[in-house]
Protein backbone atom coordinates (compact mmCIF):
# COMPACT_ATOMS: atom_id res chain seq x y z
CA UNK A 1 0.00 0.00 0.00
CA UNK A 2 2.84 2.58 0.77
CA UNK A 3 4.54 1.81 -2.91
CA UNK A 4 0.77 2.67 -4.54
CA UNK A 5 0.27 5.57 -2.11
CA UNK A 6 3.32 7.63 -3.36
CA UNK A 7 2.76 11.03 -4.91
CA UNK A 8 5.38 10.05 -7.33
CA UNK A 9 5.96 6.65 -9.84
CA UNK A 10 8.46 4.44 -7.58
CA UNK A 11 11.83 3.81 -8.97
CA UNK A 12 14.06 0.43 -8.74
CA UNK A 13 15.76 1.80 -5.36
CA UNK A 14 11.92 1.63 -3.74
CA UNK A 15 11.09 -1.62 -5.39
CA UNK A 16 14.64 -2.87 -4.43
CA UNK A 17 13.80 -1.65 -0.55
CA UNK A 18 10.68 -3.51 -0.74
CA UNK A 19 12.03 -6.47 -1.66
CA UNK A 20 14.57 -6.43 0.90
CA UNK A 21 12.31 -6.22 3.29
CA UNK A 22 10.05 -8.91 1.95
CA UNK A 23 13.07 -11.06 2.62
CA UNK A 24 13.60 -9.97 6.21
CA UNK A 25 9.60 -10.89 6.75
CA UNK A 26 9.47 -13.90 4.43
CA UNK A 27 6.65 -12.35 2.34
CA UNK A 28 6.68 -14.36 -0.89
CA UNK A 29 3.75 -12.61 -2.47
CA UNK A 30 4.54 -9.02 -1.90
CA UNK A 31 8.52 -9.85 -2.88
CA UNK A 32 7.38 -11.61 -6.54
CA UNK A 33 5.37 -8.13 -7.00
CA UNK A 34 7.99 -5.89 -5.96
CA UNK A 35 10.88 -8.36 -7.96
CA UNK A 36 8.47 -8.26 -11.19
CA UNK A 37 8.98 -4.64 -11.17
CA UNK A 38 12.68 -4.64 -10.81
CA UNK A 39 12.72 -7.18 -13.35
CA UNK A 40 11.13 -4.44 -15.95
CA UNK A 41 13.00 -1.65 -14.49
CA UNK A 42 16.54 -3.87 -14.47
CA UNK A 43 16.32 -6.68 -16.83
CA UNK A 44 20.15 -7.34 -16.39
CA UNK A 45 20.70 -6.60 -12.84
CA UNK A 46 21.16 -9.99 -10.74
CA UNK A 47 20.56 -8.73 -7.19
CA UNK A 48 17.06 -9.09 -7.28
CA UNK A 49 16.74 -12.16 -8.85
CA UNK A 50 19.50 -13.96 -6.17
CA UNK A 51 17.23 -12.27 -3.67
CA UNK A 52 14.04 -13.51 -4.80
CA UNK A 53 15.52 -16.69 -5.32
CA UNK A 54 16.73 -16.99 -1.35
CA UNK A 55 13.08 -16.12 -0.71
CA UNK A 56 11.66 -18.95 -2.55
CA UNK A 57 14.26 -21.01 -0.58
CA UNK A 58 13.19 -19.88 2.23
CA UNK A 59 9.72 -20.70 2.47
CA UNK A 60 10.94 -24.30 0.81
CA UNK A 61 9.45 -23.14 -2.71
CA UNK A 62 12.24 -25.32 -4.39
CA UNK A 63 10.67 -25.51 -7.51
CA UNK A 64 10.43 -21.95 -7.50
CA UNK A 65 13.47 -21.53 -7.12
CA UNK A 66 14.57 -24.15 -9.86
CA UNK A 67 11.79 -21.93 -12.17
CA UNK A 68 13.88 -18.72 -11.13
CA UNK A 69 17.29 -20.02 -12.15
CA UNK A 70 16.70 -21.54 -15.08
CA UNK A 71 15.01 -18.20 -16.14
CA UNK A 72 18.18 -16.30 -14.74
CA UNK A 73 20.04 -18.66 -17.29
CA UNK A 74 17.94 -18.11 -20.27
CA UNK A 75 17.87 -14.55 -20.55
CA UNK A 76 21.56 -14.56 -20.15
CA UNK A 77 22.06 -12.37 -16.11
CA UNK A 78 25.62 -13.06 -14.72
CA UNK A 79 26.05 -12.92 -10.68
CA UNK A 80 29.22 -11.58 -9.95
CA UNK A 81 30.86 -13.11 -7.21
CA UNK A 82 30.99 -12.31 -3.66
CA UNK A 83 34.13 -9.69 -2.91
CA UNK A 84 35.47 -8.81 0.90
CA UNK A 85 38.18 -6.90 1.48
CA UNK A 86 40.15 -6.54 4.80
CA UNK A 87 43.44 -4.67 6.01
CA UNK A 88 45.70 -6.22 8.30
CA UNK A 89 48.80 -4.29 9.04
CA UNK A 90 48.35 -1.56 6.16
CA UNK A 91 48.24 -4.84 3.50
CA UNK A 92 44.69 -5.52 2.28
CA UNK A 93 43.62 -8.87 1.37
CA UNK A 94 40.91 -9.96 -0.78
CA UNK A 95 38.64 -12.94 -1.00
CA UNK A 96 36.11 -13.97 -3.57
CA UNK A 97 33.27 -16.44 -3.01
CA UNK A 98 34.42 -19.65 -3.70
CA UNK A 99 38.06 -19.24 -4.06
CA UNK A 100 40.17 -21.62 -2.55
CA UNK A 101 43.65 -20.46 -3.49
CA UNK A 102 44.77 -18.33 -0.84
CA UNK A 103 47.53 -20.58 1.33
CA UNK A 104 45.94 -19.74 4.52
CA UNK A 105 42.49 -20.70 3.76
CA UNK A 106 42.15 -23.66 6.06
CA UNK A 107 42.28 -21.25 9.00
CA UNK A 108 40.43 -18.52 7.54
CA UNK A 109 37.28 -21.02 6.77
CA UNK A 110 37.77 -22.39 10.81
CA UNK A 111 37.34 -18.68 11.94
CA UNK A 112 34.75 -18.16 9.83
CA UNK A 113 32.74 -20.83 11.39
CA UNK A 114 33.81 -19.53 14.90
CA UNK A 115 32.31 -16.48 14.31
CA UNK A 116 29.15 -17.54 12.56
CA UNK A 117 29.00 -19.82 15.48
CA UNK A 118 29.63 -16.78 17.71
CA UNK A 119 26.52 -14.33 16.00
CA UNK A 120 24.15 -17.56 15.93
CA UNK A 121 24.43 -18.14 19.66
CA UNK A 122 24.07 -13.98 20.23
CA UNK A 123 20.91 -14.44 18.48
CA UNK A 124 21.96 -13.84 14.87
CA UNK A 125 19.49 -15.35 11.65
CA UNK A 126 21.06 -15.38 8.62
Amino acid sequence: DLINSMPFLPDAVAWKTLLGACRVHGDVERAEHAAKHIFEMEPKNAAPYVILSNIYAASGNWDAVAKLRKTIKDIGVKKQRGCSQIEVNGRVYEFLAGDESHPHQEQIYAELGRLSRCMEEAGYVP
